[in-house]
């Protein structure tokens, strides 16, 4: 996908600011039994396609609204991401000013972690 320059300079700030994470390092957490939530905040359509396994919805749109209900523990490490890297960056940077102190996005997003041979289900097996 071709991004807006706009677009590019709002993430790169957004990215001056929060931390990322690897693909490598969510499946060593995973491995050593770490506690993380791990948040796709892509649309609706792009879940219910397939997701991470394990993984909870709240898309860039809504997230901001329902993670404190979701998760109520701004101490919680949460990893999120979406298609690229992109928007999650921008989810995390606002969690960061809402409060989240432990926020990491997924650097190369869900197609770093399918090409990675990462875990994944559709949207049904999760009852979602």
């Amino acid at each position: 996908m071709q991004h807006s320059q706009k677009f590019l300079a709002l993430v790169a700030d957004a990215k001056s600011r929060i931390r990322e994470t690897t693909v490598n390092d969510v499946r060593g957490d995973r491995d050593a039994g770490a506690e993380f939530v791990l948040v796709d905040t892509r649309e609706d359509s792009e879940w219910n396609a397939a997701h991470a396994a394990g993984a909870i919805h709240l898309g860039k749109g809504i997230i901001e609204r329902d993670i404190e209900s979701a998760v109520p523990a701004e101490s919680t490490k949460l990893v999120l991401y979406c298609g690229g890297g992109y928007r999650s960056a921008l989810a995390a940077d606002a969690l960061q000013k809402m409060g989240y102190a432990n926020v990491y996005s997924l650097a190369g997003g869900w197609r770093a972690w399918k090409a990675a041979g990462m875990p994944v289900e559709a949207a049904d097996a999760a009852g979602g």
